[in-house]
């Protein structure tokens, strides 16, 4: 029998790391506060084990401290022994020292994550051995989902049914840590103040639509937005399904080499980047080109991938950098649909979408989708973005979070633009928003060299 065999029948447990960490709590009431974010009824594998810890979590979380009295009395008006100094008395008597607690509970995390791989391999073979299942690929995504999901930890695969007193106990602790300081109140940056203050930074597990015409700025925004966070050291992972990287790395160069013509050095424009250098030029490149090269963005630039593909890699690339931080994707209707569909584009649209949101969830960051609109716009008077102008393109604005358009008067009305000074000026228009408020913001694009900056009115 191979050890994969042998951990769906031995499972792997540890019973006096549990007996230890409930004496511990039960003759050191304070130290349950060490406890109670990372272990959960689940990881008890003795079932009076569990139910002692369940009261422990019960007592604490209606009175903010237990006692020895309290679990007892617990025991005996529940029914679960007539005689609760039997199961009580061991568990005091097993204690060792306060130290153990730490590395006792190291080995309880240790042994459900253990439980947690065979589980998922018991699916695994029994899924690929069922004949029914024919299609490789979907039975590879099912897998991977599967084996990710069993590496993360036990406060990521938690208990799906949470009670109201758990879920409001962890949001006071996140206000008391804000009150404090401890705890950032807002979301990911992208480090443009106005686009910030409507959304208090992008949050995790959040799905974030970028939408509007060609030619508006789109990936020029997302990856102005990509440098500023990685700017932070945190990773961005950037999907472009239209661009290769050098096209991509070009840009970036561009956009750096603004600030460098902003502050009063040799100017380099784009058609010069392309095209020959003087050695004054080529230096200022040079020092941008060694201010990017630590920046943590990190590129797949594959064309016709798929969401299950697009899936994977993010998963992989989560595992190996667990503080990843954004995800950015360009764009959606160049995402290769699954085969064999029978169903309408938009549905299967829609579909693609929702599952998206769903991998922001699962991998806790916030993903970036950029989007085309529809050609309706260019049919009416005024070309402002709308919500209509997504839904040919499936249950766009259902599944968003946020719904962001792009719109440039310049574009449409140049000559206008021109007598009334709105050249380069770009609205960014917040049309949706799950967790803040909707409206307009101003941002003014230098087209030239792919950067946005913030409009300061006097």
């Amino acid at each position: 029998m191979n050890s994969i065999e042998q951990l769906s029948y031995d499972v792997p447990m540890d019973l006096s790391a549990e007996r230890q960490i409930l004496g511990i709590l039960i003759k050191h009431p304070t130290q349950v506060d060490r406890v109670i974010d990372r272990l959960r009824p689940a990881h008890f594998i003795d079932s009076a084990h569990r139910r002692i810890y369940e009261i422990i979590l019960d007592i604490y979380n209606k009175q903010g401290r237990i006692s020895y009295t309290q679990i007892y009395n617990r025991l005996r008006t529940d029914s679960i022994t007539d005689a609760p100094a039997e199961l009580l008395i061991p568990l005091t008597e097993s204690f060792v020292a306060l130290s153990e607690l730490d590395p006792s509970v190291e080995i309880l995390l240790h042994k459900e994550g253990v439980r947690r791989i065979a589980q998922a391999c018991d699916t695994i073979k029994a899924m690929v051995l069922d004949p029914k299942n024919e299609d490789l690929e979907e039975v590879q995504a099912k897998a991977q989902e599967l084996m990710f999901a069993a590496s993360q930890s036990i406060d990521a695969a938690g208990d799906e049914v949470k009670n109201l007193l758990e879920v409001l106990n962890k949001c006071y602790i996140n206000l008391l840590k804000r009150k404090e300081g401890i705890l950032d109140a807002y979301g990911l940056s992208v480090r443009y103040p106005s686009i910030d203050g409507m959304t208090t930074g992008f949050k995790k597990k959040d799905l974030i639509i970028l939408a509007a015409r060609p030619s508006m700025g789109k990936t020029a925004l997302v990856l102005n937005m990509a440098a500023n966070v990685a700017k932070r050291n945190i990773p961005v992972l950037l999907f472009s399904l239209e661009m290769d990287d050098e096209q991509l790395g070009d840009r970036i160069v561009l956009s750096e080499l603004f600030a460098h013509k902003e502050g009063g050095e040799q100017a380099v424009t784009s058609v010069e980047y392309q095209t020959k250098l003087s050695d004054e030029q080529f230096l200022v490149t040079q020092k941008v080109f060694n201010e990017l090269y630590h920046l943590p963005i990190s590129i797949v630039d594959k064309r016709g991938l798929t969401v299950a593909e697009m899936r994977a890699k993010a998963r992989k690339f989560k595992s190996e950098h667990p503080d990843l931080g954004l995800i950015v994707i360009d764009y959606l209707q160049l995402i290769k649909p699954p085969n064999n569909t029978n169903r309408s584009w938009t549905l299967v649209v829609g579909e693609m979408v929702r599952e998206l949101r769903d991998l922001a969830g699962e991998l806790d960051v916030p993903i970036i989708l950029l989007s085309q609109l529809n050609r309706s716009v260019e049919s009416r008077d005024n070309k402002r973005p709308m919500m209509s102008d997504l839904r040919d393109s499936g249950n766009i604005e259902e599944f968003a979070d946020v719904i962001i358009f792009l719109y440039r008067e310049d574009y449409y009305y140049p000559d206008k633009a021109k007598a009334e000074g709105t050249e380069g000026l770009v609205e960014i228009i917040f049309a949706k928003q799950r967790k803040g408020s909707t409206g307009t913001v101003q941002l003014r694009f230098i087209k030239e060299y792919t950067r946005f900056i913030e409009e300061y009115t006097k």
